[in-house]
């Protein structure tokens, strides 16, 4: 079945409240500018509408601008995301396994593995701090021990996939044994407050026919990387810094780690990586935004230099 978008939290709605107070105050302002001016400037014969008419416009526009800013049906919000929902729908019947975005505009995604974990918290804060977002792909047993970080994810509104329940090797399991993987992850992170995830990446790149027809029948699309930082292998904070910013390209897809092992070098590479490219005219957006903005239009095939290894 078919799932909508998340419901937002709390700490969302807050945000949403002030802002909408924020552009009604704003609004309210230039209405009373427009009709003092309209006032000294009518000339003659002109006259000031009637006070009804003056509040019945505020009102109005109080109403539309709380409704763009709020998440109801209408609002900013929820036609983003809407349009990102539409925007993975189309990429998956266009190709069910993704590599990278189109190359419309000059944007790239940052995307985690292995989490949540003792390090996804202080990912998160670089990640607030710069206002990036980011795309997690979270293992569901890890909940019972990080669930604090997922439910943070949450509250900051980032995108959250799915990275089986165990990180199995799903090419070594069954088709029930697999299904089991993908859909009880579901669950787990259903249990903080995450949405049905639209995207997947199976552990270990390792993936077999039967893979894709389970994500076809959960319209899930399986989303891969272009670039590895291969922090995974724990080279050095400068050495992922040159694994990932001199490769960067629109619509590219970063692969991280913010969990599955000491992350303290992702953590002091990422300030570096969003700045230098940042400086590079680069956006760093979701994964969903990434589709959107640049959708794909052809179907995928494995980049040569696609590896197992530790990776994913």
């Amino acid at each position: 079945m078919l799932r909508g978008p998340r419901r937002p939290t709390p700490a969302q709605l807050r945000h949403r409240r002030r802002r909408a107070r924020a552009l009604a105050a704003l609004a309210a302002l230039a209405l009373v500018i427009g009709i003092v001016v309209g006032a000294s400037s009518g000339g003659g014969g002109g006259s000031a509408p009637p006070p009804a008419a003056v509040a019945s416009s505020r009102v109005g526009w109080y109403g539309h601008l709380a409704a763009l800013a709020g998440n109801g049906n209408g609002s900013l919000d929820f036609e983003q995301r809407n349009a990102e929902v539409s925007a993975v729908d189309r990429t998956r019947t266009t190709s069910p396994i993704i590599f990278r975005a189109g190359t419309q505009k000059k944007e790239m995604a940052l995307t985690f593995d292995d989490g949540p974990g003792p390090y996804t918290n202080k990912v998160l804060d670089v990640l607030q701090r710069y206002k990036v977002p980011g795309t997690f792909f979270v293992v569901g047993e890890e909940e019972t021990y990080f669930h604090d970080a997922t439910s943070r994810m949450v509250d900051m509104g980032e995108t959250i996939g799915d990275h089986t329940e165990t990180h199995a090797n799903l090419t070594q399991l069954d088709a029930a044994g697999q299904r089991a993987e993908i859909v009880q992850q579901t669950a787990r992170i259903a249990q903080y407050g995450a949405p049905f995830p639209r995207l997947f990446r199976p552990p270990y790149g390792s993936f077999n026919d039967t893979t894709l027809k389970i994500l076809k029948q959960e319209r899930m699309l399986a989303v891969y990387w272009t670039i590895d930082s291969e922090d995974w292998t724990r080279p050095g904070t400068d050495q992922i810094i040159q694994n990932v910013v001199p490769k960067a390209q629109p619509g590219a897809i970063v692969l991280m780690h913010d969990a599955g092992g000491d992350r303290t070098e992702t953590i002091a590479a990422l300030p570096t990586i969003i700045t230098r490219l940042r400086a590079a005219g680069y956006r760093l957006v979701s994964v969903p935004r990434l589709l959107l903005d640049n959708p794909v239009t052809a179907n995928q095939t494995p980049p040569a230099n696609l590896t197992e290894g530790g990776a994913g």
